[in-house]
């Protein structure tokens, strides 16, 4: 498959279709010019290539530029061919990953360099420049996603490792394949061709000759390039935990602070909301803005201040320690923190149906994303839930089935769903809302065929076909590493401020001569923020304001612990942007 297109025999640029293309004005490109170093480029040259780190942030002065994936592979194709005015990358070149394609020059020209860590800081301090480089970045990994450009996971639709390598992936919004071992005629090819025996899969495969055989998701993340390096035995002022929107924005205003901030994450950066497909409700968006962006906003953000964002990081255990907090990560390795931000959020709860776990990852799904909506092609599917989160999984998915069934357990929609969200579900032509509505039975030998539905109301049960199910049913917390470590409420959500007070330990509290504050938990100098606190309302922009609010109590727990970060003699607390620091 190829996005180019041809005249007289020669490669003629892709249009900007998607928005994905743009052309720099000639006033930007002269603002550039400052930043970094002209270049002449000669026909055949390589100026990036698939799997090495970008380096430089390139713009064409004058010649053409042809992006390929899988360069000189069997797989080789064209993704776009660029000219004088466009520049090249993508989202990789913004967060430190590596290429996932190749950039040749196809007419000899000229092109303007400007190194990537210099790039990186135009785009935070040029709003116009920086939204404009963001929003076709963005495009661009979406379009390489739609694709199936980036390396090829290798695996049996039945097996779980191969589906937790899809969820790491997919979570990451990283361009990838998936070749089933059940079902592709490409498997038993690579199979022979990489003398691979079918138990060792399931195996990464990237540029052609790089093979990672049934690979921990950290490494992964390494061979990608992401940000996973064990945190080690350093010291932090905050360790934020989870690194969904309330995780990023307590680390965007606590390293804007001048607290060294360290922000990890068990699977991916923007947690749930990362999934969603089109936040409609946010404040300063009235046109709305998807999950995906709004998270890589943030994290850009995030790094424009200096906090350290690792992926994959799983903390096991929390323990008090000398006024501070270690902190110990699933791989052994230890950390110190002034502070804790709780920030990990929920999950998704299963649907408890009997023989829907061997359908799990092949077409029954917990999210529903560019890479779920890919497989479903025309076919039609179902919903399960009545919240937010399913309407905006029902309309973004009508447009990629023939149509979309949303199962409803209660009797109106406006319970749990957002009054702009039922309008625009009720009035969707390919939506059909069921009511009092739930699942019975799946059935299906490799993948899902069709489902049992009850209505709960009369007991009338029907079958519904279906390709694929997609759950939002609620969820819960990720708090099993804190059981006795700090007070939960019965369905396992943190406790703080008032509810923290009632159950806390008087004594040691009343040494510090305080009691919590309003998101600290029992522990003093642990505070939780978002979707895992009790009692948390569960919107993106509520846990946004949490994880900014949990900094502001982080620097009054310094204050009184008699650890404040100081900007000078009078002791006052830095200002958002300084770079004052305690390192």
């Amino acid at each position: 498959m190829s996005t180019a297109e041809h005249e007289n025999g020669a490669v003629r640029e892709t249009p900007d279709r998607y928005g994905a293309f743009p052309r720099l004005t000639p006033e930007q490109m002269e603002d550039l010019t400052a930043h970094g170093e002209r270049r002449r480029t000669a026909e055949g040259e390589v100026l990036y290539r698939e799997g090495e780190p970008f380096r430089e942030f390139l713009v064409i002065l004058s010649g053409t530029v042809e992006i390929l994936h899988d360069q000189g592979g069997p797989d080789e194709r064209t993704v776009a061919v660029h000219g004088p005015g466009r520049f090249l990358g993508e989202l990789g070149l913004l967060e430190g990953q590596a290429a996932f394609n190749t950039a040749v020059v196809r007419e000899a020209g000229e092109i303007l360099a400007v190194p990537v860590e210099r790039q990186r800081a135009l785009v935070g301090s040029d709003p116009v420049l920086g939204d404009l480089i963001l929003r076709a970045y963005l495009g661009r990994r979406y379009l390489l996603i739609g694709l199936g450009a980036g390396f090829r996971i290798l695996g049996s639709c039945y097996s779980r490792d191969t589906l937790r390598l899809r969820e790491f992936a997919a979570r990451n919004r990283l361009p990838h394949r998936w070749v089933d071992l059940e079902r592709d005629r490409e498997a038993e090819a690579l199979l022979r061709r990489f003398a691979i025996r079918p138990e060792e899969t399931p195996v990464v495969l990237w540029q052609g000759e790089r093979l990672l055989r049934n690979p921990s998701n950290a490494e992964l993340a390494r061979l990608i390039g992401l940000p996973a390096p064990s945190p080690g035995n350093e010291r932090c002022d905050v360790m934020v935990v989870g690194a969904g929107p309330a995780g990023l924005a307590a680390a965007v205003y606590g390293a804007s602070d001048g607290l060294t901030t360290v922000t990890v994450d068990a699977v991916a950066t923007g947690g749930q909301a990362a999934t969603s497909s089109r936040i409609e409700n946010y404040l300063g968006f009235p046109s709305g803005i998807s999950g995906g962006e709004l998270i890589e906003r943030a994290v850009l953000q995030a790094h424009k201040f200096g906090a350290r964002l690792m992926v994959p990081a799983e903390v096991s255990a929390l323990t008090p320690q000398d006024d501070e907090y270690v902190v110990t990560f699933a791989d052994g390795s230890r950390a110190r923190a002034g502070a804790v931000v709780l920030a990990s959020g929920v999950r998704y709860r299963r649907l408890e149906v009997p023989g829907i776990d061997r359908l799990e990852g092949i077409s029954v799904y917990y999210a529903a994303t560019v890479h779920e909506a890919a497989l479903c092609r025309a076919d039609p599917v179902a919903v399960v839930g009545g919240g937010n989160s399913a309407g905006q999984a029902a309309l973004f998915l009508a447009h990629h089935a023939s149509g979309v069934h949303l199962l409803v357990r209660g009797s109106n929609l406006n319970a749990d769903m957002s009054r702009y969200l039922v309008d625009q579900v009720e009035q969707h032509p390919k939506i059909e809302v069921l009511l009092h509505t739930e699942v019975r039975a799946v059935a299906g030998e490799e993948q899902l065929e069709s489902l049992t539905v009850e209505d709960n109301a009369s007991n009338e049960r029907r079958e519904l076909r279906a390709a694929a199910l997609f759950v939002f049913i609620g969820a819960r917390p990720h708090t099993e590493w804190l059981q006795g470590v700090l007070a939960l409420d019965e369905r396992g959500f943190v406790l703080t401020g008032t509810d923290a007070r009632a159950v806390a330990d008087t004594n040691r509290w009343a040494a510090l001569g305080r009691e919590p504050m309003l998101l600290e938990t029992t522990l003093p100098g642990v505070f939780a923020a978002g979707d895992v606190r009790s009692g948390s309302v569960k919107r993106v922009a509520s846990a946004t304001g949490e994880g900014a609010m949990a900094i502001r109590l982080v620097h009054e727990h310094r204050e009184r612990r008699g650890n404040l970060v100081t900007a000078g003699p009078e002791g006052r607390r830095p200002e958002a942007g300084s770079s004052v620091s305690s390192r």
